[in-house]
């Protein structure tokens, strides 16, 4: 078997798509996407296949290697995620041609379904508590939300208390038992992280994502000390070597790489390993597409650290698009009392629906992220 053509497809609301073609007649799909750099990681796909067109593609911890270490130059989002997505679909090959979801390739699952939880905005109180209603009214027993907006190194407290009413609404609008993330977004520095910590003791949250930004590693033990709940991050790292000084230094409690960003299957279960040798749990960031879904699933599948499953279905980016529109059968993500079921059908366990793809592809698009800027003019973090 040989690998004969790699294919992206930019396709709405901001993702990215590739296929793996083989002359055996099976293709594979993934995943590639950093939002809003979706031009220039598919470019770097296509600089991938040169190596890649003709080579065998079941040889994929081999390939995984040579697109990692070949280049000299390695890491960072763009490579990273490039590789990622062809790894997802490498894996989606094998498991198709011989007839097995890949999570049976990798020793079977632990798990048949997992836990998920609903992203539901976070910067204004009244819209954030009723996205967090209609989540709950979905069947979700989990929700996260943004914290804050813009927020300066020292601030006001009129912006804290902005936060503490937003997260009070979300809280009276759901519950005591539903599950409540709230996501710094790496918006916050140090100084003010502080500060949020201790205020936010009374709510009971499930966790606090990026209290700062993964650049300060060396804040989080500092912080952790402070925190009223397990403290999470992960997404803008891109392998086991940023993992490793993320479990060195301590104080986080769940990891959130992302498979399309981290390397893809092979790397992010490389991750996942590490990290239950740490007694750290494993939720995997997923604001993607239904190809980085399954992929999420796969692994989540076979890691006894993951506990909750992020994904994308209904959330505001997906406003041109949504999770199930590339599917061909949209009951493969079974949602059920919270839980989404592991896809068992064969590779990643989805059909992707090739003529929808051909006919978005040619709308396309260019999403970029938002520039906030501080009342003084200075750049604010988003």
């Amino acid at each position: 078997m040989k690998i004969t053509a790699i294919t992206t497809f930019i396709v709405p609301p901001r993702w990215l798509f590739v296929r793996v073609d083989t002359d055996a007649g099976v293709s594979g799909w993934g995943e590639p996407i950093v939002e809003g750099r979706a031009q220039t990681v598919a470019a770097a796909v296509d600089e991938l296949s040169d190596y890649l067109i003709g080579k065998d593609p079941r040889r994929i911890e081999d390939h995984w290697n040579v697109m990692y270490r070949g280049g000299f130059y390695r890491g960072g989002p763009i490579l990273m995620s490039a590789l990622a997505g062809i790894d997802q679909a490498l894996w989606d090959i094998k498991g198709k041609q011989l007839g097995v979801p890949v999570h049976e390739l990798l020793g079977g699952p632990v798990r048949d379904r997992i836990r998920t939880y609903s992203w539901i905005g976070g910067d204004r109180p009244a819209d954030t508590a009723r996205a967090a209603r209609e989540a709950v009214a979905r069947g979700f027993t989990a929700v996260k939300m943004n914290g804050t907006e813009e927020m300066q190194y020292v601030d006001t407290y009129a912006k804290v208390e902005r936060v503490l009413e937003n997260v009070q609404a979300v809280r009276d609008a759901v519950g005591p038992d539903i599950g409540l993330g709230v996501d710094f977004h790496g918006r916050v520095h140090k100084p003010m992280a502080k500060v949020l910590m201790r205020e936010l003791r009374p709510y009971k949250l499930m966790f606090i994502e990026e209290p700062v930004l993964s650049e300060h590693l060396e804040a989080i033990p500092e912080l952790a000390a402070l925190s009223p709940a397990p403290i999470a991050l992960g997404e803008r790292l891109y392998s086991r070597y940023d993992f490793k000084r993320v479990l060195q230094t301590g104080g986080v409690d769940i990891i959130q790489p992302d498979p399309s960003h981290s390397g893809g299957i092979t790397e992010t279960l490389k991750i996942a390993a590490m990290a239950e040798a740490y007694d750290v749990a494993l939720a995997l960031h997923c604001p993607l597409g239904p190809i980085a879904l399954a992929a999420n699933l796969q692994i989540d599948a076979l890691c006894h650290n993951a506990f909750i499953q992020e994904q994308s279905l209904g959330i505001h980016y997906n406003a041109d698009n949504d999770l199930l529109d590339y599917v061909v059968d949209r009951s493969v993500f079974t949602y059920e009392d919270g839980y989404v079921a592991i896809p068992n059908g064969a590779g990643l366990g989805i059909e992707i629906d090739q003529a929808y793809v051909n006919e978005r592809a040619l709308v396309g698009h260019r999403w970029r992220n938002p520039v906030w800027r501080h009342a003084d003019g200075s750049v604010a973090e988003w």
